[in-house]
């Protein structure tokens, strides 16, 4: 869209593209105003789902202001690459490495994942073992070469694996985090036996020691290339067909965002893209109110996402399994369970009522829907109840079939012997005690109290859930943004650039250690500024945050610990010991003063700071609340004992200063937000939510 003359807007757009629906976050950079859209996913193409969210939403803002429309900003949250690692679709793939570690793959950790599941079962095996080729190379570890690198050896496994309709390499070397001119030279000659394949590089992907991590890392990252490339290339020109040549930004996995030519080569960055949105959304939106302490909730159509933010920081994870794979990449400690709107309730063969992980998803989606599934689901269970509109979602441009919902949710009733509302809301406590055991592991399990946090509910069905979850969890305080249905969009236009450059380095914490400390952080420093310039980010944009990976010897496990700018003299290393020591007691339970302790990896974060939506605040509002009660409906609450006459609020005429007393139900286009008996929310300046009681 091509700016025309001074009256048209400028829109900054993030889009969320998810299982169930597409959502759409539109800042006009103008005027300060955000609108939103919501649109069903499209899973065969997402492309066609994002082009049609975007073109819609903009054409109801030009609608709604009178001006004409330009897109100077495209973030982009996908779920492409999670849903190819879930479902198995990624490119064939071949692997070349040192020989004698082939296997290493199949090896793992000889560990199981659930110690006491005579039945557990491993993920798939990515690249089977006849695209696991070997060459003759090797390098010590502390970067000489013990064993030239064999070329010849290297163009016959590539000719193989050509001739066997691979288009997808990943190569991981031993020691090539310290030592990368083996893996150099190889991606030069696949560039030579195979053009235009698709070449993962493990010192490129994930630069740190551990073996078996690297490796998978490195695996996925190429098994995803294609799938990213293919999905890239398509949605390119459908932007293009709607007039828009703002370049796409990605959401990858730690919150910051990357261009679509870095999503392009390491896929494996976005496999959290969406739910790292949120929470960066979260983080912004609980700033506004007043609160650095926060346990975000993100419930969509297919899946729960929780995270936990201390003191103003979101916790990070340097490594973590996504769906049974481990991936050594920083991204947000973010915690996933099959638990959204359009999870399936069934009975398990022990007779026991079970939601999830399964879903309905967008096509066909939930019974109420229409569109054949006859599976009930959370959606249908929440239209039975009343406690959704069961006539209409998305402001009426989505029919509601409740007849349908209750006829399936029927025929579980009687397999359960049970009544059809009391059906509905058993399918409600155990998907809330699906997410409550969610959050406990990202908090208890981390040494965190949850009560000591306040709540962010958003996500197209969070709203309708938070209040029972921050109950069963005695959180004292809830958080509904304005617009909760759309968070990870707007998370898209709250979030900088980023990326994460890191140095495995075995040093003691100690004088002796310091300037090896000092040489690697200035090594990581260069690399952060060329990839400031690369990225064009000026210096007053710039900003690079360090931390150190730290144990205590003879520990096969590290904790990263925030590391002050400046040498690393002595007051530094006390700073790092105390710390260090203050995490390990919060995660452990105890310090071990009399161990020595030791650095393994130097890390930095590149920041490059880039322009925002701005989340302004409004004046208080006049009168009561009960301006804006649009109706009564009948709910079905277990709090009373079954159906209750509930006031329907319409969220767009709420307030600043505006309260609302529960039993209550708060309507908007993106979301539903019930108000429990003996709760009251308040409408703060920045018109969200605060629900206590």
């Amino acid at each position: 869209m091509t700016v025309q003359d001074e009256t048209t807007l400028k829109l900054r757009v993030g889009v969320d593209s998810g299982g169930t629906f597409t959502d759409v976050c539109m800042f006009d950079e103008t005027h300060g105003e955000i609108h939103v859209w919501k649109v069903s996913s499209t899973p065969q193409d997402p492309s066609l789902g994002i082009a049609g969210g975007i073109e819609q939403g903009v054409a109801e803002v030009a609608k709604a202001t009178g001006q004409k429309v330009d897109v100077v900003y495209f973030g982009h949250g996908t779920t492409v690459a999670t849903n190819a690692l879930i479902v198995g679709r990624g490119a064939e793939t071949g692997l070349i490495t040192t020989k004698g570690f082939r296997d290493v793959l199949e090896l793992r950790r000889q560990k199981r994942d659930s110690l006491y599941d005579i039945q557990t079962q491993k993920p798939r095996i990515l690249v089977t073992r006849d695209k696991r080729l070997e060459v003759s190379e090797r390098v010590r570890f502390d970067g000489s070469i013990h064993t030239a690198l064999d070329e010849d050896e290297v163009r016959a496994a590539a000719r193989k694996l050509k001739a066997d309709g691979i288009t997808t390499v990943a190569v991981c070397f031993l020691f090539s985090f310290v030592e990368p001119a083996h893996e150099k030279r190889v991606k030069e000659i696949l560039a030579e036996e195979m053009p235009g394949a698709f070449v993962s590089i493990s010192h490129e992907v994930a630069p740190e020691f551990r073996e078996y991590e690297r490796l998978s890392t490195t695996v996925v990252n190429a098994y995803l290339g294609p799938i990213m490339k293919s999905y890239l290339s398509k949605l390119q020109p459908r932007l293009a067909e709607i007039g828009i040549d703002a370049h796409p930004h990605l959401t990858q996995s730690n919150g910051g965002v990357i261009s679509s030519e870095v999503a392009q080569n390491f896929p494996a960055r976005t496999v959290l893209s969406g739910p790292a949105a949120g929470v960066i959304g979260a983080l912004s939106v609980g700033g506004l109110s007043g609160f650095d302490n926060i346990i975000t909730f993100d419930m969509g159509g297919t899946s729960t996402d929780v995270s936990l933010i201390d003191r103003g920081r979101p916790q990070m994870s340097n490594d973590a399994v996504v769906h049974g794979y481990p991936l050594k990449l920083p991204m947000l400690d973010i915690h996933t369970v099959g638990a959204g709107g359009g999870s399936i309730a069934h009975i398990d063969a022990g007779g026991l009522l079970k939601v999830g992980p399964r879903s309905a998803a967008a096509d066909p989606g939930p019974v109420c829907y229409g569109r054949g599934n006859e599976e009930p689901t959370v959606t249908d269970a929440n239209v039975v109840l009343q406690v959704l509109n069961p006539t209409h979602l998305l402001n009426g441009r989505m029919k509601i079939d409740q007849a349908r919902a209750k006829a399936a949710i029927g025929r579980l009733a009687d397999q359960l012997g049970l009544g059809v509302m009391e059906t509905a809301q058993g399918i409600i406590s155990v998907v809330i005690a699906n997410m409550a055991k969610a959050i406990r592991v990202i908090s208890v399990e981390r040494g965190y109290d949850p009560r000591d946090y306040v709540m962010l509910g958003f996500g197209g069905a969070g709203p309708i859930h938070a209040a029972r979850l921050a109950r069963e969890l005695e959180i004292p305080r809830l958080v509904v943004p304005k617009y909760p249905g759309i968070m990870c969009a707007l998370g898209l236009l709250l979030t900088d650039l980023r990326t994460n450059l890191s140095l495995t380095r075995l040093l003691p914490l100690s004088e002796a250690g310091a300037p090896g400390m000092e040489s690697g952080f200035a090594g990581l420093e260069e690399r952060g500024q060329d990839w400031f310039a690369q990225e064009a980010i000026p210096e007053e944009r710039r900003s690079l945050i360090r931390s150190v990976d730290m144990r205590y010897g003879g520990q096969g496990y590290e904790l990263t610990v925030p590391c002050p700018a400046g040498p690393i003299d002595a007051a530094a290393l006390v700073m790092l010991r105390a710390e260090f020591e203050r995490i390990h007691k919060q995660v452990y339970g105890y310090v071990a003063a009399e161990e020595p302790v030791q650095v393994t990896t130097l890390r930095i974060e590149a920041v490059g700071l880039v322009p925002k939506a701005d989340l302004k605040a409004y004046p208080p509002a006049s009168g009561t609340s009960n301006v804006a009660i649009t109706g009564w409906r009948e709910v079905w609450l277990p709090e009373t004992g079954g159906f209750t006459n509930c006031p329907i609020y319409d969220r767009a005429l709420l307030g600043p200063g505006h309260e609302v007393t529960g039993p209550a139900i708060i309507d908007q286009m993106d979301s539903t937000t019930l108000v429990l008996p003996g709760q009251v929310a308040t409408v703060d300046a920045h018109l969200n939510l605060i629900i206590e009681g």
